[in-house]
């Protein structure tokens, strides 16, 4: 097992570790006993031995390649580590859903029993986002379900867990897309206006806001579609309009045609900081070419996020204009698609053949 940190411990900084069983550095390097031939974890509560009996190994296995074995009290192999890791952080994930208001970050370390750095490493690790953000991202939501309930705006912004209402309508456009009350009223007094039409992967829906499009769906037939788009948004102004959308309705219909020519589109996106990383990502991928989830995890800077992403690509409503049909598994699968894999399978047949013919022209 590799410890995660980028400067090797001294011995001085590793036995004081040890003397003080700091959870922090668990999984960092293991410690032996001469006298008793077993190696701990630095947090293990057994017995303190003498510095003079003490000896450090980066990793459980050059412990026992030395001889040593496995203490069962503390279980100091990776798997044992990574588990008392996972588990820390569940436990730092159930505080912050079950608080009022978002812990602080040490009070959340002390919950569960790490470092505040240990845990905010381990946090961005294992589910991708930092604790602030994953309370930001509750607190969202605990917002969306009061004002779904017809709660007073200002007693679902405090219920939610929100200090002051002036942040919430600061942000309001990129997590609700409209204000808390138009949000609440089901986007009553916004106006969408839409379209459906026809297109080479079946019907197809257009839905824009004054802010830019905020939805593009493939469905079976005009009706699914437009019920969905009345799901979303029950109060909303909806406005059909074939006029005023049809230059991007015939961009997106070139670009399934013709990807190479790409898809430039004015956007209205709402989703949580780390959605829209993973969509931002997502539109830097070219036609053509394919990503595995662990891929897009790895560029954003969360390489175990992996299912994460997929969650976020299942949670788009911007066909094409944020190409999630390029994610598929590692093994080269398709994986999943909100519009169907035999879409996704279409559409990626039909980049690869148009980027392979604009590759041979280029040749000749």
């Amino acid at each position: 097992m590799t410890g995660t940190s980028t400067t090797p411990l001294s011995d001085d900084r590793r036995w004081n570790a040890v003397v003080g069983r700091d959870h922090s550095l668990d999984g960092e390097f293991v410690y032996a006993v001469k006298t008793t031939g077993i190696y701990c974890s630095p947090s293990c509560p057994s017995r303190q031995s003498k510095r003079k009996n003490t000896v450090f190994f980066a990793t459980p296995q050059e412990a026992e390649r030395a001889g040593y074995r496995e203490c069962l009290r503390c279980g100091p192999s990776q798997s044992s580590v990574e588990e008392r890791r996972v588990q820390a952080v569940r436990a730092a994930c159930v505080a912050i859903d079950e608080a009022e208001q978002a812990p602080p970050l040490h009070e959340l370390a002390a919950t569960v029993g790490l470092s505040p750095s240990h845990l905010h490493r381990q946090f961005k690790r294992l589910v991708g986002v930092t604790p602030r953000e994953y309370a930001a991202g509750k607190r969202a939501a605990r917002l969306r379900e009061r004002l779904h309930t017809g709660r007073p705006v200002a007693d679902a912004i405090y219920e939610a867990g929100y200090g002051s209402s002036s942040r919430v309508y600061e942000t309001a456009s990129r997590t609700l897309g409209m204000t808390p009350g138009e949000y609440r009223d089901g986007g009553r007094s916004v106006t969408i206006e839409y379209t459906v039409t026809r297109s080479p992967l079946g019907h197809l829906l257009v839905a824009a806001t004054d802010r830019g499009i905020c939805c593009i769906e493939f469905g079976d037939s005009e009706t699914v579609l437009r019920e969905s788009l009345t799901e979303r948004f029950p109060a909303a102004r909806l406005e059909e309009n074939d006029n005023d959308l049809r230059q991007w309705v015939a961009d997106i219909t070139a670009f399934i045609r013709t990807p190479s020519h790409g898809l430039r589109l004015p956007l209205d996106i709402q989703g949580t900081a780390f959605q829209l990383r993973v969509w931002k990502a997502l539109q830097a991928i070219p036609p053509g070419r394919t990503a595995s989830y662990r891929d897009v995890a790895a560029t954003i800077g969360r390489p175990t996020a992996h299912r994460a992403v997929a969650n976020a690509c299942g949670a788009n409503k911007l066909a094409l204009a944020i190409p999630c049909h390029r994610v598929v598994r590692t093994n080269g699968k398709l994986g999943g698609y909100r519009w169907g894999l035999e879409r996704k399978r279409r559409l990626l047949e039909r980049e690869a053949a148009v980027e392979e013919r604009v590759r041979a022209d280029r040749q000749e």
